[in-house]
């Protein structure tokens, strides 16, 4: 069952892309908490459990992200360590056009491995 996430400013919307292979999460809004992991490693547990029960990969999306502080990368370290804990492929989307994305996500390409469990996509 995939879940909605809200916290103040930030949504994380889960769409369904047709895809059974996947699921997608739709980022909107700003992540400006001071400890943003406290409120989303709780839906992030329940979306990485879904997937892995449903044997499927989880797309986040932040084309759409308005902003993001420093506190919230630590939580996505959190989510890829433990998603490749649990052998469930992430896939974070980006829009590369906006200076702030493309310095974050790309400080985040040392979790690349060859394992194919993380992928950054700039679009």
């Amino acid at each position: 069952m995939m879940d909605d996430f809200v916290s103040g400013a930030l949504q994380v919307t889960a769409s369904d892309p047709g895809d059974v292979k996947v699921m997608r999460y739709q980022w909107t809004g700003r992540s400006n908490d001071r400890q943003p992991g406290k409120l989303l490693a709780p839906f992030f547990s329940r979306v990485l459990a879904d997937a892995q029960e449903r044997k499927v990969g989880v797309e986040m999306h932040f084309e759409r992200l308005e902003h993001f502080n420093s506190s919230t990368i630590t939580a996505f370290i959190q989510l890829i360590q433990d998603a490749r804990q649990k052998a469930v492929s992430l896939t974070f989307v980006y829009n590369q056009s906006l200076k702030w994305q493309r310095l974050s996500f790309d400080a985040l390409r040392v979790f690349v491995k060859g394992d194919g469990l993380l992928d950054l996509k700039a679009v």
